[in-house]
């Protein structure tokens, strides 16, 4: 009997046994297999080749490189201090830092990313084992610094972070790829293990409108009226006239995307982002409304004092004077706040804010950039007593440095304003083209805009402007001064923060050549320091004079024939 109970119990235990393994063998086969795949299956994200990004001539501003990322196997390194002391020079990474990375618990820590070619092969001439290369793309800038704030430039994923990378991170970056392979329980490679590529699909390509080298002579103005002025910034535009086209877009100081530092204020491209009061340069638009509305012709007769009284403020001109009598021509040669307010007493405050509207001033430009401000310009049934006086010359209004050059442009233009383009056209990836529609709306009259071109010539060849002048060439322009409101300023005498102070924002905004104009360029020089250097007509002008000159060579105008 106790034999026979001990064979039921063996024979209980093997039908068990057995049962387990048939179970395990034939019911879970496929799903025990299935997770052993994927626990040695791993999948690494293949990055796409971004998008090449264009000057107007086809140079290369932004591309794609092929780069190599070293990683480790930590489960592969017998000596972790060992394989970090060889690599800690080439990599330029403190010893102890890699080798806590080599004794981590996983199978895969990346040890640098992106090395240029020569960088690796140093790093693979050791030989070393658990470590591994892996090819990625790197976003690297030829030009250096060139249209910086434009570009802006990508983080480490090439995920655009700042300018035109980031504003049109969906067409450049195209789709990423897999890489699955098969690795055995220490994390190796298994040789005849699963291995599959699923290619990246490349980014479109864009082309801008920037003049490679009209932007590098732009640049180069740029610092060196900095420097000339002791400003703290400066920024210089430069449209074509005809297409609202951006040939050049710089700012000083700038940065280099390929090593973009902890800066972040040099990273914005303060053209499209930042505001200031225009000042004198906004005298252009009323004076063009009240002749447009035939309130005013150029030789109209205003006796002008220097100072007026309108309401609770008192205006004056930048100079004393005796009164005297100017025409409207010479009101805007002289830059007379004075002469602009008595022309504005007639004007009104509804058409003064409609051609501020129509101007494109207090909204967005269309220009398609990030961080762009829309300025502000209050409606006219919101103005104090006292407040269409001060934004006849330029007050109580803000406004980018684009906004104002493109108000330039429009009168050069024959009075129809444009919406300004950076990004031409984006190539796909098959060839095709597509390009952007441009809004644009008819602020002046023909006659006007050509009796404008002819006042803001006047300007420069005998009134305010006379450093804008160009050899060779008839130009036009208005300079600006203009107080900076300091939001914590207290005024002497107020109880509450907001005054203006000391410092300006000098101007110039011109056109050339006045006969046949061809382009509009602005030159915005923010708080000059240096004595004798702090007015529109001596800090910005001669740049002005010095880039529309370059520009006009380059493309080939013929100089005036006088």
């Amino acid at each position: 009997m106790r034999l026979f109970l001990v064979g039921a119990l063996f024979l209980a235990a093997w039908l068990t046994i057995g049962a387990k393994l048939v179970f395990v063998q034939g019911v879970q086969a496929q799903t025990l297999e299935d997770q052993a795949l994927d626990q040695r299956l791993r999948t690494v994200t293949l990055e796409a080749e971004r998008g090449t990004i264009f000057d107007r001539d086809g140079r290369e501003l932004a591309l794609t490189i092929e780069a190599t990322s070293v990683y480790a196997n930590p489960r592969e390194i017998a000596d972790p201090a060992l394989t970090a002391s060889a690599l800690s020079g080439l990599l330029g990474r403190p010893v102890g830092e890699i080798q806590a990375d080599l004794e981590r618990d996983t199978g895969f820590v990346y040890l640098a990313r992106k090395l240029l070619h020569g960088e690796a092969e140093a790093i693979r001439a050791l030989e070393l084992d658990g470590v591994h290369f892996l090819p990625e793309p790197k976003r690297v800038y030829p030009s250096g610094d060139l249209a910086a704030q434009v570009l802006g430039f990508v983080g480490i994923d090439n995920d655009g972070l700042e300018g035109i990378e980031q504003m049109y991170e969906d067409v450049l970056t195209g789709e990423p790829g897999q890489l699955i392979f098969e690795r055995s329980g220490r994390g190796r490679v298994i040789p005849q293990g699963e291995y599959e590529v699923q290619e990246a699909v490349r980014g479109q390509d864009l082309t801008l409108t920037i003049d490679g080298e009209l932007q590098f002579f732009a640049q180069q103005e740029a610092q060196g009226t900095l420097e000339e002025t002791g400003a703290t910034a400066v920024h210089i535009v430069v449209l074509d006239v005809t297409t609202s086209e951006v040939l050049a877009m710089a700012s000083a100081p700038t940065f280099d995307p390929n090593h973009i530092g902890g800066d972040a204020e040099l990273f914005r491209n303060r053209v499209v982002t930042d505001t200031f009061e225009p000042g004198s340069t906004q005298k252009l638009i009323t004076i063009a409304a009240a002749i447009e509305e035939g309130i005013v012709t150029p030789d109209r007769i205003f006796e002008v004092p220097d100072r007026i009284e309108v309401f609770d403020r008192e205006y004056f001109d930048f100079t004393e004077h005796d009164t005297v009598d100017l025409t409207v021509a010479d009101i805007v040669a002289r830059s007379s706040n004075v002469g602009t307010i008595l022309v504005w007493q007639e004007l009104g405050n509804p058409l003064l804010y409609r051609y501020l509207q129509g101007f494109g001033l207090g909204t967005y430009s269309g220009i398609n950039f990030p961080g762009e401000a829309p300025g502000l310009v209050r409606p006219a049934e919101e103005w104090c007593d006292s407040c269409g006086a001060s934004t006849a010359i330029g007050y109580r209004v803000a406004v980018t440095p684009l906004q104002m050059t493109a108000v330039f442009a429009a009168v050069g233009n024959d009075g129809v304003w444009i919406q300004p383009q950076v990004v031409n056209s984006i190539v796909e990836t098959d060839g095709s083209i597509t390009e952007f529609d441009q809004q644009r709306q008819r602020v002046l009259s023909v006659e006007t805009a050509q009796i404008m071109q002819d006042m803001l010539a006047g300007v420069v060849e005998g009134g305010t402007g006379q450093y804008a002048q160009v050899d060779g060439y008839r130009v036009g322009g208005k300079t600006g001064t203009t107080e900076k409101f300091e939001p914590d300023l207290v005024c002497p005498g107020a109880e509450s923060p907001g005054c203006y102070g000391d410092d300006v924002v000098a101007s110039f905004i011109g056109i050339g050549p006045s006969d046949d104009p061809r382009l509009a360029i602005g030159v915005f020089v923010d708080s000059p320091s240096v004595p004798k250097k702090r007015t529109g007509g001596v800090a910005a002008a001669p740049a002005f004079s010095r880039v529309m000159r370059f520009a006009l060579h380059q493309m080939g105008v013929p100089p005036d024939v006088r």
